[in-house]
């Protein structure tokens, strides 16, 4: 048995409160008691993420510039998405048709994921989809410029080892995902 003890929430307060950031400013004890009062949390949507595969047995990617980091990376169709307006499976095929053109009949829960729980609040639900199909073109938000690349499931895992794919979202769904493979 542990003596693990959850951190004393004291004071918590608003410190930015813009639609696409939120941070919040906790004061903590600690179980030692020794108290911080500048302990930043980011308050972030949940998000869907989806791996798709075509009959084909070719993944379909997205590769996009991502600023925070100034690189463009391959990864798998995503978005944020709020659970009062939709579950995190309509997410997913929401955003798979908006980033990709290409649809799917129907998907699998691989997982639900905590990305970085010592700072963020959000969860990563991971889907899988076979035999998805095209049926139309991209509709992008006004931020998205994307790539659409179809990799055979059997080169993805090197192009993880080298480094290509190297988003832990989307590398995370492909070492749960390609378990679950028919």
């Amino acid at each position: 048995m542990t003596n693990l003890q959850k951190w004393k929430l004291l004071h918590s307060k608003m410190v930015l409160n813009h639609h696409w950031c939120q941070v919040r400013q906790d004061e903590i004890q600690l179980p030692n008691g020794k108290i911080i009062d500048d302990y930043f949390v980011n308050i972030k949507p949940e998000v869907a993420l989806i791996l798709p595969i075509t009959s084909r047995k070719e993944i379909i990617f997205v590769r996009q510039y991502r600023h925070a980091v100034g690189e463009f990376f391959i990864e798998l169709p995503a978005g944020s998405f709020d659970p009062e307006e939709e579950s995190a499976e309509e997410a997913a095929l929401r955003e798979l048709q908006e980033e990709t053109g290409y649809v799917a009949q129907q998907v699998t829960k691989i997982a639900t994921l905590y990305d970085k729980p010592s700072k963020d609040t959000n969860k990563i639900h991971l889907f899988l989809s076979e035999n998805v199909m095209k049926s139309g073109e991209q509709n992008l938000d006004i931020t998205e410029e994307i790539e659409v690349l179809l990799i055979p499931v059997e080169s993805v895992q090197d192009k993880i080892l080298n480094g290509e794919i190297c988003v832990a979202g989307t590398v995370s769904a492909l070492c749960l995902g390609l378990n679950f493979l028919k």
